[in-house]
């Protein structure tokens, strides 16, 4: 017996499948936008969309077309109210599993501390490090379990979730198994990612080579025995790993089939943009130095660039993402929170997306296509999610707009009132 959703009444129908718009504004096709329309999931994938008017007649409107797969099923109806209807968003670059936090350095912050002062003061990375080496498995779980249900009220239903706060085989395969624990606890998809290189660890501070050494030879390794990670990330940049040093993790993991990811040009044009073009990274993100011949290495690699406002905006630096570098270079182009306790400590990512428009050039369209298909290819999951196209999983958010203009010019709130995750309902707000 098959499960069948159907979602009616849909006022905009976002399926971000241009081939499926039903206008010609150049916007709207972007989007994929259908007005007046239905939607119909069979056992947690999408099956139909189109105008309502044409809902197959199985399911209580005479019309045109046809539901595969649902013969025989028990037809659960969703009235979306003349709403906004899209994917679930994907957050393609998070630091999902911690404990602590670094609230006292943004307050410090706020007085005009720089960060290798509060760095020197016992401050940054290493504080958390500390403090979630410190923790039990139980007590991460709990943590990433109360972040993860604020991300599906924010309507993720897709979450990246790297690890890089233990800096130690221990610790580190620790939080990748409180990633895989989680995901399996809750509705959210976690997808998990080993940052072993986000620093060198403090054991090793004055032994850089060693901790190279360490994490290609040691870490990776046994994250890959033991199927803990999709993903291999480095953090380039003066301070962290040089381009060289990333080139050897990347070309670590991959030989022991993790896929590579890089933190590129964050703070400076340091050379990972076309480290990540060179080696075909699935993402290079951050990328507020990148300048118009990155953009275009990336463009042809294939590469997704991932923007994080987030971490611009926290930490208060004016240089932001140029969003219309990689829309001219034809870069798809990914938005995250990059959710973490020091530079950006948000899960809205709405927020983001607003931000992205106001402050990097952003196209609102563009914009919420970063939030679904692109950030769905940065984890190399574009067929499968941040789109509502035949065949993608069921994950769809009925928003309370009527109109898609309004969801991120209404800014700082959550617009969020249904989520559904393969094809059933998980999240609700009453009214």
């Amino acid at each position: 017996m098959s499960n069948v959703l159907v979602v009616r009444n849909i006022g905009q129908l976002l399926t971000m499948r241009p081939a499926l718009a039903s206008a010609a504004d150049a916007a709207e096709a972007e989007l994929g936008l259908i007005r007046d329309a239905a939607l119909v999931a069979v056992d947690g994938r999408v099956t139909w969309v189109g105008r309502e008017a044409d809902l197959p007649t199985q399911y209580g409107v005479s019309g045109s077309g046809s539901a595969s797969g649902a013969a025989g099923g028990a037809v659960v109806a969703l009235d979306a109210g003349g709403r906004v209807v899209l994917p679930g968003l994907v957050e393609c670059h998070t630091h999902l599993v911690f404990a602590g936090d670094r609230a006292r350095e943004f307050e410090l912050r706020s007085q005009g501390a720089t960060y290798e002062e509060i760095w020197k003061a016992g401050g940054g990375i290493l504080s958390t490090v500390r403090a979630t080496r410190e923790a039990g498995e139980a007590e991460l779980e709990a943590l990433a379990l109360e972040r993860l249900a604020r991300f599906l009220e924010f309507g993720v239903t897709t979450v990246e979730a790297k690890s890089g706060y233990g800096l130690d085989l221990a610790s580190e395969l620790k939080l990748l198994r409180v990633a895989d624990a989680v995901g399996a606890k809750q509705p959210v998809t976690v997808v998990p990612t080993f940052l072993g290189a986000h620093v060198v660890g403090p054991e090793l501070a004055s032994d850089r080579a060693g901790y190279v050494d360490l994490v290609c030879n040691g870490m990776i390794p046994e994250v890959a025995c033991q199927r803990l990670a999709r993903f291999c990330d480095v953090f380039c940049e003066n301070g962290a790993f040089s381009v060289e040093e990333s080139r050897r993790i990347l070309e670590a993991g991959r030989l022991h089939g993790l896929l590579p990811k890089i933190h590129a040009e964050q703070l400076s044009g340091f050379g990972g943009a076309r480290l990540a073009a060179e080696l075909g990274c699935v993402s290079a993100d951050h990328l507020d130095f990148a300048g118009p011949a990155d953009a275009e290495a990336l463009a042809r690699s294939g590469t997704t660039a991932v923007l994080l406002p987030g971490a611009t905006l926290f930490t208060g630096k004016k240089r932001f993402a140029d969003a219309r570098l990689f829309a001219a270079a034809g870069c798809r182009v990914a938005l995250s929170t990059d959710f973490n306790p020091g530079s950006s400590h948000t899960q809205n990512l709405w927020l983001m997306g607003t931000v992205a428009c106001a402050y990097m050039g952003m196209r609102p369209s563009a914009a919420l296509a970063a939030m679904t298909t692109g950030a769905a290819a940065a984890l190399r999951m574009q067929d499968d999610v941040g789109h509502l196209g035949p065949g993608a999983r069921a994950d769809l958010l009925v928003l309370d707009d009527s109109r898609w203009e309004q969801v991120l010019y209404l800014f700082g709130r959550n617009p969020v009132k249904t989520v559904v995750k393969d094809g059933k309902a998980v999240w609700g707000r009453a009214g």
